[in-house]
């Protein structure tokens, strides 16, 4: 078949997917959607009692606010599905995705293999990248040429994280079902509930996917013969209950311009660097009375789960997660039992740790993440495949979306704040002024300075780092991002509201 081309491909259809087709719209983007709908994560990796973790106005797009956007509550899965499908619609976006459409293979057009590092312009004319598109139900291969690619396949979904096991010490010398949260999530509520009821259930993991999971199954063994689940913590962390500590908003905490400047950023400068630690004292007491809050509010030190780490370090590598309300109520019940270990094997009949105990099970659920940069490896050509693979374990992107090495190729979805939604958007729209010629990108030994800066930050601030997260210091970060885009950095109506209002994807509207 002929090669197809058109100036801007985007690959994914999930919330970086749309922001980038809405963003790009003036080019006509192709976006390849591997699967029948739209949504990423939302549509295929969520249960039954998924819910946002946000509240609505803090996860919108700065140009179509939710309907009663001031609802306090959480939206579920099915909501957000909603939202999504009503934005892709209003703005006309289903007529840019080709659905059922995997990408197979990212290859150097002909022309650009010689030196694909000397190109002058994210639009040079003609394409730079072929791409191998599969569809759904055929073996053939369709090749399409763009002169840039938006890559947004996320880093959750489609590559499981599969623990390795020694010998005889896997799945196969276990005699009941093993099944990772991914596969959980494509189940109906039928299933699920026939899956949990009256089993005894062990889940791996203690984030926000294996609370969830903790949550289903102890509804679904609700009466005296139902089986209590246990969940296997390896490192606890710190969740919230709520958005209120002590009777103050969160935000005042952690997500105003205020409560950012006691926070190490980029390009702070010597007195602001001396400055910073001056004031560590006042950063290290917030942190402080939240954790007080949650040990007041909450029984981690009844079911063992006190972290052993400060609150900050969680917020600072977007971990926390809010509990669902019946969670410590259904373990008061004893339908959740915890089980602190590192380490843990299968047995015939179960799960046994390094401690000589044992645990029987007839299910064991793996709630133990997705592996993004093995989604990127299988489609990247090398050199730039191994160009993922960085000291620090983080994916060097500069404004979280230009590899430096990389040349005519963004990512979205791979930066990780508060919000990603507004994460992804306010990039998408900085990548549609970059790729509209409004401004030019600085040097490679530039970005390559500014990523290393802002992994040193994430590096000192938190030990899980390699989430690669933004959010001790995300509006210094959107004002350098509004600065290249010529927009004035400070969006609030007044001094007040800049310093002690929380930022959202309002205030950055075009």
């Amino acid at each position: 078949m002929a090669v197809i081309f058109s100036k801007i491909g985007i690959i994914g259809g999930g919330i970086s997917g749309l922001a980038a087709a809405k963003q790009l719209a003036e080019h006509n983007p192709i976006v390849f959607e591997a699967t029948d709908s739209i949504g990423g994560v939302w549509k295929h990796c969520s249960f039954r009692t998924t819910k946002l973790q946000t509240p609505r106005c803090d996860y919108e797009f700065s140009d179509y606010p939710w309907p009663l956007r001031d609802n306090t509550s959480f939206p579920s899965y099915n909501e957000i599905l909603e939202y999504l499908n009503s934005y892709a619609n209003h703005f006309d976006l289903f007529k840019f995705i080709n659905f059922n459409s995997k990408v197979v293979e990212i290859r150097l057009a002909k022309d650009h293999l010689e030196s694909p590092s000397k190109l002058s312009t994210l639009l040079p004319g003609k394409p730079v990248w072929e791409v191998a598109v599969q569809t759904s139900g055929s073996t053939a291969i369709q090749w399409y040429g763009f002169e840039f690619i938006v890559v947004c396949m996320g880093k959750y979904g489609d590559v499981p994280i599969i623990p390795t096991y020694g010998r005889n010490k896997g799945p196969e010398v276990f005699k009941g079902k093993v099944m990772h949260s991914q596969e959980y999530s494509k189940l109906d509520a039928e299933e699920s509930s026939q899956l949990l009821k009256g089993k005894k259930v062990v889940i791996i993991g203690y984030k926000k996917s294996g609370i969830d999971l903790a949550v289903e199954c102890a509804e679904a063994n609700q009466g005296d013969d139902g089986k209590a689940c246990t969940m296997v913590v390896r490192t606890s962390h710190w969740t919230v209950p709520h958005y209120s500590i002590w009777g103050l908003p969160f935000y005042l905490f952690y997500s105003t311009r205020f409560s950012q400047f006691l926070h190490a950023r980029p390009n702070q400068g010597t007195l602001r660097t001396l400055l910073c630690q001056l004031l560590s004292p006042a950063r290290k007491a917030a942190s402080k009375i939240i954790e007080s809050y949650l040990l007041w509010k909450l029984p981690l030190v009844k079911y063992g789960l006190k972290p052993d780490h400060p609150f900050e370090e969680d917020y600072a590598s977007c971990q926390m997660a809010i509990l669902p309300e019946s969670f410590f109520p259904e373990a008061d019940k004893g339908k959740i039992n915890f089980k602190r270990s590192s380490n843990w094997w299968f047995w015939e009949g179960g799960v046994e740790f390094d401690d000589n105990t044992k645990l029987e099970a007839d299910v064991v659920l793996l709630a133990t993440g997705y592996d993004g940069k093995k989604k990127l490896r299988t489609v990247l050509p090398e050199p730039f495949r191994s160009f993922l693979e960085y000291p620090s374990g983080m994916l060097p992107l500069y404004r979280g979306t230009i590899h430096p090495l990389i040349p005519n190729m963004g990512f979205m979805g791979y930066v990780e704040s508060v919000s990603n939604l507004q994460t992804s958007e306010i990039r998408c729209k900085w990548l549609a002024r970059l790729v509209g010629g409004k401004f030019k990108l600085p040097s490679m030994e530039k970005m390559l300075e500014q990523v290393n800066t802002e992994m040193e930050i994430m590096k000192n601030t938190t030990r899980f780092y390699k989430r690669t997260c933004i959010s001790t210091f995300s509006i210094n970060h959107n004002d350098e991002i509004c600065e290249e885009m010529g927009w004035n950095s400070w969006r609030k109506k007044s001094w007040l509201a800049e310093a002690f209002s929380p930022y959202n994807s309002q205030d950055y509207q075009d």
